[in-house]
């Protein structure tokens, strides 16, 4: 668990968004670190995604925030989806 990294933002986005985007940078961690409830992560990606619906700009924050914290939001959202429901852990090699 590195906690030394740094969430990739954008600065044009308004504080509703910042908050959104680091509410599923949130639920990413957890997730690897304490495991998270699907709902709650799920919930965080739609919010998310209201805030960047472009698919190649969610793939450019996600190898930005994989390449520091080793967290993988592709790989943490696919695993939610197939679940559907209960509580997320995921690990490093996930």
């Amino acid at each position: 668990m590195n906690q030394n990294y740094e969430y990739p933002l954008n600065l044009d986005w308004n504080t509703e968004e910042m908050v959104a985007v680091i509410a599923m940078w949130n639920a990413v961690e957890k997730a690897y670190e304490k495991g998270v409830q699907i709902s709650d992560l799920l919930t965080a990606y739609q919010d998310f995604k209201k805030v960047v619906p472009s698919i190649g700009e969610e793939k450019q924050l996600g190898k930005q925030f994989e390449s520091s914290s080793s967290y993988s939001l592709y790989r943490t959202i696919k695993n939610a989806k197939e679940k559907q429901k209960g509580v997320l852990k995921m690990r490093s090699d996930d």
